[in-house]
């Protein structure tokens, strides 16, 4: 299912400020939260959803690049809710918690966050032509994604040193907030909830423990696609934390125009052109397909201009199998323009046997020059 545009998902004009995205995330994201509607995944679906728009609208960056080039634009960004969608709403609920409590933090008991991230998935578009929509091919591409550092082997420290556990949480990448009758959980700020802080970076990744590489992946495109279907390959995305499994990588299908033909679902529609006589007297034309094949179908006599014929299974596959479309051929009956002399006159004797008035043979440049001149406004008969 394609995805919603964010501005729709969070209820807000695109000149919103941050702010108003903010609010709106807020209201929707306590609508929403898993914890408040057990066993509901239809809400848990749409809690993720309004993260997802959150993350990229209240960053300034990827709102811009969202802003000109919509979803497709983000393919690399590491949009495309890898993460824990949680997170976002755990780090306001912390700010909205720091201006209630006067920036508190700290007391009372600790409790863990959970284990290592996953890599998050990444998303990137691929361009293929009709014909290769319909035949199916195989494609590569090259998408930058995140490897594991080498040098630090993904935790993000100098080779030779070791992450240091985080003094705040304990190491446990989050912390309860106790005020009066009120508990909540809020992610370690200081650790970003991983347990732990990098006080020596490797100088490889600068402590991100993942460092950013070109992948070439070859992509099989079965036959049918259309623009909007996606092909995704598990475990290809950005690598996560060390012990966390990868994310996926996702291929859009955007198939380019056709110069003659046109898609209507399975079908495809296009213009055949067919001379005076050939409509008048039927019989047989030859049809060239999408692919190349030869078709020959026999005209009824007396075919009009935007009549269509129907040659069936010659449009797109099925790629959940069945039948493949048809090719819908509207015929257009051309007026010819260069007349020969003999074809001038067969014309005109056609003409007379209608009873249709003929007018008579056009004059170049030099006759209607010439007549131009021959009147009584000739210069030269001014006295």
């Amino acid at each position: 299912m394609a995805k919603r545009d964010y501005y729709e998902v969070l209820g807000v004009a695109r000149t919103a400020t941050e702010v108003e995205i903010t609010k709106a995330y807020r209201k929707l994201a306590m609508q929403h939260h898993p914890d408040r509607n057990v066993g509901d995944a239809e809400a848990e679906v749409r809690f993720k959803e309004v993260t997802e728009a959150y993350e990229i609208l209240r960053d300034p960056p990827k709102r811009e690049v969202y802003d000109r080039h919509g979803h497709a634009g983000l393919s690399g960004m590491g949009a495309g809710g890898g993460g824990d969608p949680r997170s976002a709403f755990h780090d306001l609920f912390d700010d909205l918690l720091g201006s209630f409590f006067g920036g508190g933090g700290g007391g009372g008991r600790r409790q863990s966050r959970g284990g290592p991230r996953p890599g998050r998935d990444i998303q990137a578009v691929l361009d293929i032509d009709l014909v290769e929509a319909a035949t199916g091919v195989k494609k590569t591409q090259t998408v930058p994604r995140e490897e594991v550092c080498r040098d630090c082997a993904g935790n993000g420290s100098k080779p030779g040193t070791r992450p240091a556990v985080c003094r705040r949480c304990g190491g446990q990448g989050a912390v309860i907030l106790n005020q009066g009758f009120i508990s909540v959980q809020q992610t370690c700020r200081a650790c970003d909830g991983r347990g732990h802080v990098i006080t020596d970076p490797c100088g490889t990744c600068r402590g991100n423990g993942r460092v950013e590489v070109r992948r070439t992946i070859e992509i099989e495109i079965p036959p049918g696609v259309d623009t909007g279907n996606r092909i995704r390959y598990a475990g290809e995305g950005d690598a996560g934390d060390p012990g966390a499994p990868r994310g996926d990588m996702e291929f859009v299908i955007r198939v380019r125009d056709h110069k003659f033909f046109h898609r209507d679902g399975h079908n495809l529609l296009c213009q055949w052109p067919i001379t005076f006589a050939r409509a008048a007297l039927g019989g047989p034309i030859e049809i060239t397909t999408l692919t190349g094949q030869k078709v020959t179908y026999e005209l009824a006599s007396g075919i009009q201009t935007n009549e269509v014929i129907r040659l069936a299974g010659h449009g797109m596959p099925n790629p959940r199998g069945g039948r493949k479309g048809d090719l819908l051929v509207q015929v257009v009956v051309e007026t010819p323009t260069n007349l020969t002399p003999e074809q001038d006159q067969l014309f005109r004797k056609l003409a007379e046997m209608e009873k249709t008035p003929v007018p008579g043979p056009r004059k170049g440049f030099f006759g209607k020059l010439k007549d131009l001149f021959a009147g009584d406004n000739h210069p030269t008969d001014q006295k």
